[in-house]
């Protein structure tokens, strides 16, 4: 088999199951498992696969930055949408996280819902300036323009002296293996500090991420309260999710 189809190979794996093992794809291709690395090492170099140790897993196409962002899945971030602010009781304080989706959850939220929104996202603030009854609580600091968010010590500081019922949480990867990952480590350890802040964190999990990958760990699984998402229950991932404990809300309920 020549180079060529030994990648087209493992990009259908991908496709296909969700993941590579190397070892085992070397074993069925009658190839070293170094050969194997070398093609993932080229693969995930052109973008199109995230490796972990042991092979590879589908590469997350909400990777690219904030605008491009805002035209992948938009039907599927509004489902998401709907679904979490179905859970938010009225007088609740939120924290919400950047990202699109996150957008489409500030946009969503009922004119006559009383709420306390804490957020770190320029757009979500700006998106709730006109909300009649939102209180809006933003979290200062260096502004990370690739997600619109603010990060750092300053951002972090303000982070620490917040207690919320529930957060949001935008990620860039959900996957039974890899967890829940994003593309920027700074913006991932920010994640974690607002979970930590929350009694209950919930994933916006539209369809693209999941069973996709990203290099930075946000949160092990067992650390929310669900994942949010449209995609199938009958899908590869979502079931394999389930059968880990981990609580799925669907957000395909009332769609069209």
């Amino acid at each position: 088999m020549l180079v060529a189809q030994r990648r087209d190979f493992l990009l259908a794996r991908l496709r296909d199951e969700g993941r590579v093992v190397a070892k085992e794809v070397a074993a069925e291709l009658g190839v070293t498992e170094d050969a194997v690395r070398r093609d993932l090492r080229e693969l995930a170099a052109a973008g199109l696969c995230q490796r972990v140790y042991g092979g590879a897993l589908p590469v997350s196409p909400a990777l690219g930055d904030y605008a491009a962002r805002g035209s992948v899945a938009t039907d599927s971030k509004r489902r998401v949408a709907a679904a979490a602010v179905a859970l938010v009781p009225s007088g609740s304080t939120v924290l919400l996280d950047g990202g699109t989706t996150a957008l489409e959850v500030a946009r969503a939220l009922p004119a006559d819902l009383a709420v306390t929104v804490v957020t770190h996202s320029v757009t979500v603030a700006a998106a709730l300036v006109e909300h009649p009854t939102a209180e809006v609580v933003v979290l200062g600091g260096r502004l990370f323009k690739h997600s619109a968010v603010t990060s750092g010590a300053a951002a972090a500081e303000s982070a620490a002296a917040v207690s919320a019922d529930l957060f949001f949480l935008g990620v860039t990867g959900v996957h039974p293996e890899a967890g829940l990952t994003t593309g920027d480590a700074d913006e991932a350890a920010m994640k974690r500090l607002l979970a930590d802040r929350a009694a209950e964190t919930y994933v916006l999990a539209s369809v693209e991420k999941i069973g996709a990958a990203s290099p930075f760990g946000v949160l092990a699984l067992d650390r929310v309260a669900g994942v949010i998402t449209d995609a199938p229950a009958d899908s590869r991932t979502v079931r394999e999710l389930v059968a880990l404990g981990v609580p799925v809300v669907d957000a395909r309920a009332g769609s069209d």
